[in-house]
């Protein structure tokens, strides 16, 4: 035997005696939580083994075969243990939507398209309330709002419809901004993101007055903050030729802002698969864009909006018919739209096809955002509720449109890495890692199914058997735990 394989021998004999050491230690460890002999899937690194998590002070110390022990133990044999799902869009920052939203196994719920002002106030407000992490970006129509009517909207989308904000719209709405104004504007989003914001929400078809300047100059305060920009594309008669997307492409092009295109599926309607080969091919020439979409065939928003302001129909080729009032589940006419618009809330909009959502859950580089709007006694869009499992049991299991892994990537890392150079935190997310935050979710690949419906939305998945959160079980056995809230901020990197 010469001397070089002797060395060889030596090496990996020590590396092995080191490596059954190791693992006899993490055996012998007491954890605080410990998952056995489950699934474990990492979309970051590939990861699909069986093997036993143990978790401390919130984070993964030990990944492991074999058995581990903790304080608490769950058995996930014949269950995928993943990275909680992190929902990119999320508007339901309420109680109702929150106990929906983790049985739906999302770990962490951000609102970014529309966005909240003021910013360091909101945060305060939401301390100790959530099952899940929670974030936002600082918004540019409660900027708006700031702006032309001097008031503190908070969140639009959880503001109630007794508030009669819809008095206010039109001026937010639809009054343009002079020079002023639009510098006045961008130092109130300068100042939501040094409270933390984790990037701009432009929800800029509620605010058709918002002239192209305008939004350019947004787009330039992203960039030069390092703010990606989270934007809801116009709503134009002239969708066919793109010129809502034109629009975004050409601001980052010009300024160089990270931007992310919310529900590609509704905004792009027939042209949604063009538009995504737009985007790739953008992202190819060094611009920094990505999209999401979310599976169902109809959107959801407020009926008070801008959006279905003035010849609304000529605009979106649509009829009072396609629109449901979410509180009564009733079909709209002429008479019923007037109605319910002047008393505000939400809307399902029927106007999408089921083949274009297909072929967009089939694509690996699309994000899954649920765009749940606010559950209010038991209404609302059932995608708040199902979205995750909804992709997982219908398009995975049940139509075989793309493996576990692609899609569990497109729930986890996929929007963690989108966010992660603007939140530290994001570092830590989507990922079953030694040294990764604990927030996991644990299913049955064979039974997971959203049950949530356009009629009953209020219906919590099936199929999510455990979910951790910062190392804390919020679900046990499909059982949600009220007592408990370990949702931690998830705040920009000006702050954290």
């Amino acid at each position: 035997m010469n001397k070089s394989f002797r060395s060889t021998v030596f090496v990996f004999t020590i590396s092995i005696f080191s490596f059954g050491i190791n693992n006899a230690i993490a055996q012998d460890q007491n954890f605080d939580l410990a998952i056995q002999n489950g699934r474990v899937m990492d979309p970051e690194t590939g990861l699909d083994a069986i093997r036993s998590i143990g978790i401390r002070d919130g984070s993964i110390v030990a990944i492991e075969e074999g058995t581990l022990s903790g304080e608490i133990n769950i058995d996930a044999a014949g269950l995928v243990v993943s990275p909680g799902f992190i929902d990119i869009h999320a508007h339901g920052m309420n109680d109702e939507s929150q106990r929906l939203q983790v049985a739906d196994g999302v770990t962490t719920a951000l609102e970014l398209e529309v966005g909240v002002y003021p910013v360091a106030p909101w945060y305060a407000d939401q301390e100790g309330k959530y099952f899940t992490n929670y974030g936002a970006s600082v918004g540019h129509i409660p900027t708006r709002m700031k702006l032309k009517h001097n008031i503190d909207i908070g969140s639009w989308m959880t503001t109630p419809a007794e508030d009669n904000i819809q008095e206010l719209s039109p001026a937010y709405a639809f009054e343009t901004a002079d020079d002023a104004e639009i510098e006045h504007l961008q130092s109130l989003i300068r100042e939501g993101i040094d409270q933390g914001a984790l990037g701009i929400g432009m929800g800029i078809t509620y605010t058709p007055a918002a002239t192209r300047r305008e939004i350019l100059e947004v787009f330039r305060t992203g960039a030069e903050s390092n703010a990606p920009i989270f934007i809801h594309m116009r709503n134009t008669p002239n969708r066919e030729k793109l010129e809502p997307l034109n629009e975004v492409i050409s601001n980052v092009a010009v300024t160089g802002a990270s931007v992310h295109v919310v529900h590609i599926n509704s905004s792009g309607l027939d042209d949604a698969p063009f538009m995504v080969q737009m985007i790739r091919d953008a992202r190819q020439r060094g611009l920094d864009i990505t999209t999401e979409n979310y599976p169902y065939n109809a959107s959801s928003t407020r009926l008070e909006s801008a959006m279905f302001s003035g010849d609304w129909e000529a605009r979106s080729g649509q009829q009072y018919s396609d629109l449901m009032w979410v509180e009564t589940g009733e079909r709209l006419n002429s008479e019923t739209f007037r109605q319910y618009r002047e008393i505000g809330g939400y809307i399902v909009n029927y106007g999408q096809k089921e083949e274009n959502i297909r072929w967009l859950i089939s694509q690996p580089d699309v994000i899954i955002g649920s765009d749940g709007v606010p559950f209010v006694d038991g209404r609302a869009h059932p995608r708040g509720a199902g979205t995750f499992s909804r992709v997982l049991g219908k398009y995975v299991r049940e139509e075989n449109l793309l493996s576990l892994m692609a899609a569990l990537r497109k729930m986890t890392i996929l929007p963690a890495q989108r966010l992660e150079t603007v939140a530290p935190a994001m570092q830590r997310k989507g990922r079953i890692q030694v040294g990764a935050d604990a927030d996991i979710t644990i299913f049955d690949a064979e039974t997971i199914i959203d049950l949530a419906t356009f009629l009953e939305p209020a219906q919590p998945s099936s199929g999510i058997m455990h979910v951790i959160v910062n190392g804390v079980p919020v679900i046990r056995d499909s059982v949600l735990n009220d007592n408990v809230h370990p949702g931690r901020p998830i705040l920009g990197a000006s702050v954290e």
